[in-house]
């Protein structure tokens, strides 16, 4: 079934039932008046002459003696010609006309509301879309498609203060109930953001789509002022969270993680980031290939000694009188893949303390748990990072990133 036949069955589900249920009833309860016409009215739906149909239907409205079940079978009827003829706005009208009608069963109700709001949706009458979406979610019984079509009349009426206020208010009710809130949802919530110019909103609406939808796009977004910061710790570490999640995409970029990693006792980093920035076929130009192939060959130089007096290394780090020499240790046993060993020597770093950067090393310690599979502690970690706004912003990243 084509996507658009499959639209057309879902709005069409009131109409049809409601048809089959006003022929079942109309032969014991229409008026004499009327009878004659409203079985033409049906003779000419089965047939699919819908303007034959709408014309009976209004014949039959005019008929004298008309009853009020004689209205509620020329709606029902009236919305299900309207409504394979393309006309929403008549078909529409009728079937919510039809909503307050003493004939309906009241087990039908949620899903005629739901029908007509499709319908006002399809019709380009937004304002009644919401009017209707609100009533069945103040009724308890709106779904996600509803909140949805609701979301959606805010947004294309360019209210994109009741579309934020809306999906917000919606997403935090899922995320309470432990549900993943819809990407379409977020979407509307963050372009309604930009729209605003709602900075805060924005970053909140990536950060939703990158714990729920992760995309190197989202992440890029999400990340653009940290990359542009004027600290290098700042611009090292989000340049890590970035080649993690994909969003390190410049040539440029890998050769400046390379170098930061290298200035930091850190070559096995280094030399990673050089190796994955070759496999993609980052750098083209040949001044570019030859700088980064040197900057490559002294990574791997000094990773090779790093890796051979590595114990050592431990040993003499564990005998400091600060802890800044294990937190670097336990990053050069993560650069090499030994992440429980990472964790343990970052661990003891930061219980000995006289650390240069405390903030970092609690990152570290982060990144080393979720690399060692624990990602309860490593979240705990994550959020324990204090002292430093842009560090604490890229551990809040992380954590997005362990759950």
């Amino acid at each position: 079934m084509s996507k658009s036949v499959a639209l057309y069955c879902a709005l069409a589900v009131l109409a049809c039932g409601a048809f089959s249920e006003a022929q079942a009833q109309a032969k014991a309860q229409v008026s004499a008046a009327a009878g004659k016409l409203l079985q033409d009215a049906q003779a000419a739906s089965k047939s699919g002459k819908w303007a034959d149909c709408l014309s009976k239907l209004r014949q039959a409205e005019a008929a004298p003696g008309r009853n009020s079940y004689d209205s509620y079978v020329i709606n029902e009827l009236r919305g299900f010609c309207a409504l394979r003829s393309n006309d929403f706005s008549t078909a529409v009208a009728a079937f919510e006309t039809n909503l307050a009608s003493q004939f309906v069963d009241p087990s039908q109700i949620p899903s005629r509301t739901k029908s007509i709001i499709q319908l006002y949706y399809n019709a380009r009458n937004y304002a009644k879309a919401v009017e209707f979406g609100q009533r069945a979610i103040e009724q308890g019984s709106a779904d996600n498609d509803i909140y949805l079509l609701v979301a959606q009349s805010y947004y294309v009426q360019k209210d994109y203060t009741s579309a934020r206020d809306f999906v917000r208010n919606w997403m935090r009710s899922q995320e309470r109930r432990g549900q993943r809130p819809r990407e379409n949802a977020i979407q509307i919530y963050l372009t309604s953001c930009i729209n605003l110019k709602d900075a805060a909103c924005q970053t909140e609406g990536f950060e939703k789509l990158v714990t729920y939808y992760p995309n190197p796009e989202s992440w890029q977004n999400l990340m653009q002022s940290l990359f542009r910061s004027r600290s290098e710790v700042v611009q090292f570490n989000a340049f890590r969270l970035a080649s993690e999640v994909g969003a390190l995409t410049r040539a440029d970029d890998y050769t400046e993680m390379a170098q930061l990693a290298l200035e930091r006792g850190l070559p096995g980093e280094a030399q990673a980031a050089l190796e994955k920035a070759f496999a993609q076929k980052l750098f083209t130009e040949k001044r570019d290939i030859d700088r980064n192939t040197r900057l490559l060959q002294t990574a791997k130089e000094r990773a090779t000694q790093q890796r051979a007096g590595l114990a050592k290394a431990e040993r003499d780090a564990a005998a400091g009188a600060t802890g800044d020499a294990q937190v670097t240790v336990g990053q050069a046993f993560l650069s090499y893949g030994q992440a429980e060993k990472a964790v343990a020597a970052i661990q003891a770093g930061i219980k000995k303390g006289s650390l240069t950067s405390a903030p970092e090393a609690q990152l570290a310690l982060g990144m080393a748990l979720l690399k060692a599979g624990n990602k309860p502690e490593a979240r705990r970690a994550f959020s324990a990072i204090k002292g430093d706004g842009d560090l604490e912003r890229i551990g809040k990243l992380w954590a997005l990133r362990a759950r």
